[in-house]
C-alpha cells in the first residue's frame, strides 16, 4: 500500500511536470500520462503502470511503445529524467545516447535541459551529435580499439584545440572542411 501511494504521488507529478518540458523540447502538441490500475499482489507490487503519450495533435493517447518513434522516446526520456532529477539527488547521471533519432534544432534544445540538470547533478552524455557536445564542460573522447585480439578502450580529456577539431569531424566525417572547423566554433562559442 505504501508503495502504490508513492508511486500515485510519482505519477501526479510526473503527468504535471513532463509535458511543460515536452513543449520545451519542441514537441507543442504532446500529450502525456500515466495510467495505474490495482492488480493482484505481485513481486512488482499491485499496481499496474502504463506510460501514454502522443505527440500528435487530434491523436488520442496510447502506449509508448506503441507510438513514439526513437526521436520523440528521446525526448521523453530526457523530460521525464529532468523531473524526477530535481527531487532524487542523484550525483551523478549518465545518458547513454539519449539523443538518439533527434539532430540539428531539437539537439540544441535537448542540450540546453541538460545544461539545467547539471547544475544540480554531474551529468555525463555518451553523444554523437555536436549540438549537445559543444555545450559541455568537459569533452571526453572514448576510443575502442583492439590490441592482440583484445578491445581496449582509451579515454582523453580534450583541449581547446582537440575539442574543436573533434566538433568538426562529429560536422562532417573523416575530412573536414573549413565550413565545419568554422560551424564547430560557433557551436562552441555559441
Amino acid at each position: 500500500n505504501e508503495l502504490s501511494f508513492k508511486r500515485r504521488l510519482a505519477i501526479k507529478t510526473l503527468t504535471e511536470k513532463v509535458p511543460d518540458i515536452l513543449v520545451q523540447l519542441g514537441m507543442s502538441n504532446a500529450l502525456f500520462d500515466i495510467s495505474i490500475k490495482r492488480v493482484s499482489l505481485s513481486m512488482l507490487g499491485q499496481d499496474d503502470i502504463c506510460f501514454l503519450f502522443t505527440a500528435n495533435k487530434g491523436s488520442s493517447l496510447s502506449e509508448i511503445k506503441k507510438v513514439a518513434s526513437g526521436g520523440e522516446l528521446s525526448r521523453l526520456v530526457l523530460a521525464i529524467k529532468y523531473v524526477t532529477a530535481q527531487s532524487d539527488n542523484i550525483p551523478t547521471l549518465i545518458f547513454d545516447e539519449i539523443d538518439t533519432g533527434v539532430s540539428g534544432e531539437i539537439a540544441s534544445l535537448m542540450s540546453d535541459l541538460m545544461i539545467k540538470i547539471s547544475k544540480n547533478s554531474q551529468l555525463i552524455a555518451v553523444t554523437h551529435l555536436p549540438q549537445i557536445a559543444a555545450k559541455s564542460d568537459v569533452h571526453i573522447k572514448v576510443l575502442k580499439k583492439q590490441v592482440n585480439d583484445r578491445d581496449l578502450i582509451d579515454v582523453n580529456i580534450l583541449s581547446e584545440k582537440d575539442r574543436l577539431e573533434e566538433i568538426a569531424k562529429l560536422l562532417s566525417g573523416k575530412i573536414i572542411s573549413d565550413a565545419a572547423y568554422r560551424n564547430a566554433e560557433q557551436l562552441l562559442n555559441h
